[in-house]
This record gives C-alpha cells, sequence and structure tokens, in this order.
C-alpha cells in the first residue's frame, strides 16, 4: 500500500468535511443517536470504530442538520458501527431509528439486475438477447437492438422517461402507465446502443418487465419471493403511498426548499410517488441492506459465485459527471452495480437520491469484507462521509 497516496487521500477528505471532527463527547449530544453495535472479528482501525473518526464526522453532519438517517459499518458480517439520527416523521416527533425503514432510491436497480441474472442462469433470459425477445410494443430501433446486457450497464441508450405519475393511484397503473411512457418515445435510443454510457432509468424499468415476462410473474412478488425473503430481508419492500402515510417507521423524504432551506414533507406534495419501480423506490433498513450483500457474496443464498461477480465486476465506464464528487481511481458499472478502485481496492454497491428527500450509498468492500450503508430522508449530498468511509477502509 502507497502510504503516502493514502495520507494525501486521507487529507483531502478532512478537508471537504470543512472542519475537525466533533469532541468525542458531542457524539452522546446529538440528538437520535442510537448505541454501537459489538465489533466484528478480525482488526478493526479505531478510526472506523465507535468514537473513532468517522463517528465524530457523521455526529458532525447530523448536528448541523446535513445528515438525518442511519448509517451502518459492518465488518465479517458483524456491526460495528451503528447511528441513527434526525427524525423520521417531524411533525409526529418520530425520531429515526436502526429499524426505521427509508427509501433506498436506486440501489434497486442491484435487486432488478439479481432478479435477471438469477432467470439469466435459469436460461429463461439470454444477455445478449434484444428487448423485443421479451416484449412487445417497442419500435424496430428499439426491439430490434438494445440488449439486456446493455439495459443492465447503461449502454442501451434508453434516457430517462420523466413520467408523470400524478394520476396514477395502483401498482398496475405505476408499471404499466411508466413502460407506455418509455414504448411511446420516438427518440430511443438517444444514441447507437453499445457506444455511450448514460445513466438511464427507463433501461431498469424495460428490464422490470423482462423478469415479468421472463418468470411469468409479477415483478414486485418475484422480487419479494426470491430476492427479499431469501435474504432475510423481512420488511423491505414496495410500500405504497397510502403504507407509507400509515406507519410508524418508515422515514417521511424531507426536500429542501431551494430559497428558504426548509424541509418540506414529500409525502404531503401531490407528486409523491405512488410506489417503487424496477429502476428505484424501494424502502429497506441498513441491516437488511448488509443481510442482501451477505446473500449476494457469502453463501450463494441469492446467486452463485460465479454469477454474483459477473454481477458486481466493472464492465462499462461511467460518465466523468457521475458522481463526481467521490473519491476513486476509476468508476465503473457491472451489472445493476457500481464499481470503483480506491487505494487499489474494489468497491461494489449503488448509490440512490432524489430531490424529494433520498440520499443513501451501499458499499461492499470484497477484498476486506467490509460492509458500508448510509441512508437518509434529507437529500442532501454527505459524500464527504463517503469518501472518508471509503478511505478508512481501503488503506489498510
Amino acid at each position: 500500500m502507497n502510504s503516502q497516496r493514502s495520507m494525501a487521500s486521507r487529507r483531502a477528505v478532512l478537508a471537504m468535511l470543512g472542519a475537525a471532527p466533533v469532541a468525542a463527547g458531542a457524539v452522546l449530544a446529538a440528538p437520535g443517536v442510537a448505541g454501537a453495535g459489538a465489533a466484528g472479528q478480525g482488526h478493526i482501525p479505531k478510526e472506523l470504530r465507535p468514537g473513532g473518526e468517522y463517528d465524530k464526522a457523521v455526529a458532525q453532519f447530523a448536528a448541523e442538520d446535513t445528515f438525518s438517517g442511519t448509517v451502518l459499518l459492518a465488518h465479517r458480517g458483524k456491526p460495528v458501527l451503528e447511528r441513527a439520527y434526525g427524525m423520521a416523521d417531524k411533525a409526529k416527533s418520530i425520531p429515526n431509528r436502526m429499524d426505521t425503514l427509508f427509501s433506498v432510491g436506486s440501489i434497486c436497480k442491484a435487486f432488478t439486475s439479481v432478479a435477471v441474472m438469477q432467470l439469466a442462469r435459469q436460461d429463461k433470459i439470454d444477455l445478449h438477447a434484444t428487448v423485443g425477445t421479451y416484449l412487445d410494443g417497442f419500435r424496430a430501433e428499439v426491439a430490434d437492438t438494445v440488449t439486456v446486457h446493455q439495459l443492465l450497464t447503461h449502454t442501451g441508450g434508453m434516457g430517462d422517461h420523466g413520467a408523470d405519475s400524478r394520476a396514477w393511484d395502483s401498482v398496475e397503473e405505476v408499471f404499466e402507465g411508466t413502460l407506455d411512457v418509455i414504448r411511446g418515445r420516438q427518440d430511443l435510443p438517444e444514441f447507437t446502443p453499445g457506444t455511450e454510457w448514460r445513466y438511464s432509468n427507463s433501461g431498469f424499468h424495460i428490464l422490470g418487465a423482462i423478469v415479468r415476462a421472463a418468470s411469468n410473474e409479477d415483478y414486485y412478488k418475484y422480487i419479494r419471493e426470491h430476492v427479499f425473503d431469501p435474504a432475510g430481508m423481512e420488511r423491505t419492500g414496495f410500500y405504497t403511498r397510502p403504507q407509507v402515510l400509515a406507519a410508524d417507521d418508515i422515514a417521511h423524504p424531507y426536500a429542501t426548499h431551494p430559497q428558504t432551506g426548509e424541509r418540506i414533507d414529500s409525502t404531503t406534495r401531490d407528486d409523491f410517488p405512488f410506489v417503487g419501480t424496477p429502476a428505484g423506490g424501494a424502502f429497506s433498513t441498513a441491516e437488511e441492506l448488509m443481510k442482501f450483500i451477505r446473500a449476494l457474496h457469502e453463501d450463494g443464498t441469492l446467486l452463485p459465485s460465479a454469477f454474483a461477480d459477473l454481477a458486481t465486476n466493472g464492465k462499462a465506464v461511467q460518465g466523468p459527471d457521475q458522481r463526481p464528487d467521490l473519491v476513486r481511481q476509476n468508476s465503473f458499472y457491472g451489472y445493476g452495480f457500481e464499481v470503483t478502485t480506491l487505494n487499489d481496492r474494489r468497491i461494489c454497491g449503488h448509490s440512490g437520491g432524489s430531490s424529494i428527500g433520498v440520499s443513501c450509498m451501499l458499499d461492499f468492500h470484497p477484498a476486506l469484507d467490509w460492509v458500508s450503508v448510509s441512508l437518509s430522508n434529507y437529500s442532501d449530498r454527505y459524500w464527504p462521509l463517503v469518501n472518508l468511509e471509503r478511505t478508512l477502509i481501503t488503506q489498510q
């Protein structure tokens, strides 16, 4: 390991934090802090332990009200640090807890990818077959040219649908309505498939429809029975708007008013989605996302290791504008997984975010067996915390 490069990287991260970490006593004084879990096996750097550098930095962000949510660090499947800050529902004074469910945004793409890979293993999906092999209603320019592989890697040119879902008030209307909007676009693909990388929510919605067609099961039912349940993700799910409003254990997302900075409960807005889609919008906890990674990489619960490795290794170089504030050496996209390198270590997982009040990150460090999860019901980007976590883990 190049210690000079590691120290420089760490100094850059601390500079982005804007100040030295707060004193250890302030950690306990911050509102909504949960206790830390027991340390895992093996060497745990002091900077990652309770009261360490990362813990203090998270507390600082929470004290400044730029972070509201939960963080979890786990080594070899054992929680090392667990913290919860802020409010899940400000109007009802319900605090965030470690078992609070948060919207995980585009982390859903990893769930959809696992479903595709499961069906590919069963020879029900051919990764190099075109969209028209499984779905009808698309123009020939899409149906006959865009492949499953290209959809999984954001190289199919399918763009973002921009569907207005305010009139949709059922799961079926959201799924079918979004698919119809994508089918109706006359400008797709936006570039020759396979020649560029451009992030595409539409592409992953199409993948969800392909999962439905290939499995002959409803997409949401398939994900529940073949991804969430086997992984032990009992509470993770695609909750509907009425379910979110009725629950006390689901964090309300808070958008930030661009002029006043006021936190606005997005569940009160008429554009709050009725339900998530294959591209994003399920709800989960930090612990259950850790379980997802363990089920994917630990024991073959979700996929044999060959297929899990196929999904989580980089295949396309991400565009330079994708998460430019994250420290890294290289940035790639696998099959529904973001793949980066830092300090010559590979990190795979996914980020998620929305201006309605969602910001999250799931990181897995395969060589070192660390998992980091951060879930927030603010739209504020807390990338300096992610950078610090990644730097402290990879410099080992």
